[in-house]
């Protein structure tokens, strides 16, 4: 019997997650299928539930529902645990499980894809959210200078700062308070992006090496990334690498075996621009 697994969010029609698992099958030899499934705002227990009672065997989980995913779950990886955010649902064991994947795929996207080297490097993240939550730790992982989180509720941003101030240095503020500061590498983990919005972020905070990476992705360069490039970044890159590294330690979970990414982000970015 064929497998299911699916990806759930709030909106879903844009995701490429169906092509990239259904790509990763053909290349490992396994029998499985994959969807996309539109969960109401307050609908996400009800959806994951009715998949599960249908055999689903796991879920990927999407924006707004990481931090509903952490509390689904009935046991947690440490990633998730200390994210308290899960993008990642195995719906086939006794109990459910709950893994966040995306700090290892925005590692992965960042040092292996992007050459980016992050230790003794400042960096800021834009956002307090699941997104922002689940990628801290990770990046705290490869020795930054310093890392700051900012956000449009500034208590928001020093709240999860504080949650990993014991793997380094973190801290929290509101967007208005990066003005005067230059960081090395800007990541937008806001869900901005799917609006065509850019946060308001103030001039002047990217040098001439500066990188900047937006959690999101598109055909086009995204409001933040434009708005990046205009200030001067070195480099700037969408999150669609991102979703398929994270999207690799997934399958991985699930089907026990690693598929090869390169190929996949390729097709992917060429289906996008074309």
């Amino acid at each position: 019997m064929t497998d299911r697994y699916a990806v759930v969010g709030h909106p879903i029609s844009h995701s490429q997650s169906p092509r990239i698992h259904a790509a990763f099958a053909v290349q490992t030899g396994q029998d499985l299928s994959y969807t996309a499934l539109l969960a109401p705002l307050d609908g996400f227990t009800q959806t994951v539930d009715d998949f599960r009672a249908a055999g689903g065997k796991g879920v990927n989980v999407t924006v707004p529902f990481k931090p509903d995913a952490w509390h689904y779950a009935e046991r947690h990886g440490e990633r998730a645990a200390r994210a308290e955010a899960v993008n990642t649902l195995v719906l086939d064991r006794d109990r459910v499980y709950g893994d966040n994947t995306d700090g290892p795929g925005l590692l992965r996207d960042l040092t292996v894809n992007q050459g980016c080297t992050l230790q003794g490097q400042r960096i800021v993240v834009i956002g307090a959210g699941g997104a922002a939550a689940g990628v801290l730790a990770e990046l705290l992982a490869t020795q930054p200078a310093a890392i700051m989180v900012a956000n449009r509720t500034a208590s928001k941003a020093t709240e999860l700062a504080a949650r990993f101030s014991d793997l380094g240095s973190v801290s929290g503020c509101g967007l208005a308070d990066l003005a005067g500061e230059r960081f090395d590498l800007l990541i937008n983990a806001t869900a901005a992006s799917l609006d065509n919005q850019c946060p308001a972020l103030p001039a002047g905070m990217i040098h001439s090496g500066s990188g900047a990476y937006d959690l999101m992705y598109a055909a086009h360069p995204t409001p933040f990334m434009r708005w990046a490039q205009a200030e001067g970044a070195a480099w700037i890159r969408d999150g669609l690498g991102m979703l398929v590294e994270q999207a690799a330690e997934s399958f991985a979970l699930w089907r026990g075996i690693r598929p090869e990414t390169r190929s996949v982000l390729r097709h992917l970015r060429s289906r996008l621009t074309h």
